[in-house]
């Protein structure tokens, strides 16, 4: 039977091939995803919100809030890498803070390597900034997983506590 540690350290790799694929676009093809995006998230908040905003105001919009969802993106991407690295450090036996600490540490070196790898893309940069922004996605991703954690433990046992109780 395959362990889930081996299918997260798969799913890690895999994941870091998509990063990578997204840090080879030059620097047009990456900002019409991230405009496209925005605008499509401009467009379905304004229909949630029932805001009737016309197509010059959306990408208005859109267009303001752009880099703030690509660096959101970015977040998002080294989160989902630091949760896949820590499972895949359950392998080994090394206390949760341990795995963690080394998750994001592992997540902070790729976005490192991954600024590198921007500085050869045409019209893309590396950016110290940018690894500081990917380091806290992948943080705040082990910090989320650490809380959800908590959550089912604290549920599970007051759900064993309520079932003890009414024996």
């Amino acid at each position: 039977m395959i362990k889930k540690s081996t299918i997260a350290g798969l799913l890690a790799v895999i994941w870091m091939c998509v990063i990578f694929s997204f840090s080879a676009q030059v620097k047009e093809e990456s900002s019409e995803v991230s405009i496209a995006f925005s605008y499509r998230v401009v467009s379905s908040a304004g229909t949630f919100f029932g805001l009737h905003l016309d197509d010059g105001q959306i990408r208005q919009i859109s267009n303001a809030i752009e880099g703030y969802v690509r660096k959101a993106a970015h977040m998002t991407e080294y989160a989902i890498l630091a949760v896949l690295l820590f499972v895949w450090l359950e392998r080994w036996q090394l206390k949760a803070m341990k795995k963690g600490i080394i998750a994001v540490f592992l997540a902070m070196l790729y976005a490192a390597s991954d600024e590198i790898h921007q500085l050869f893309v045409q019209g893309r940069t590396g950016s110290l900034r940018d690894v500081i922004i990917d380091s806290i996605g992948a943080a705040l991703g082990i910090l989320i997983l650490a809380g959800v954690k908590k959550c089912i433990s604290f549920l599970c046992s007051s759900r064993r506590y309520r079932e003890e109780g009414s024996s």
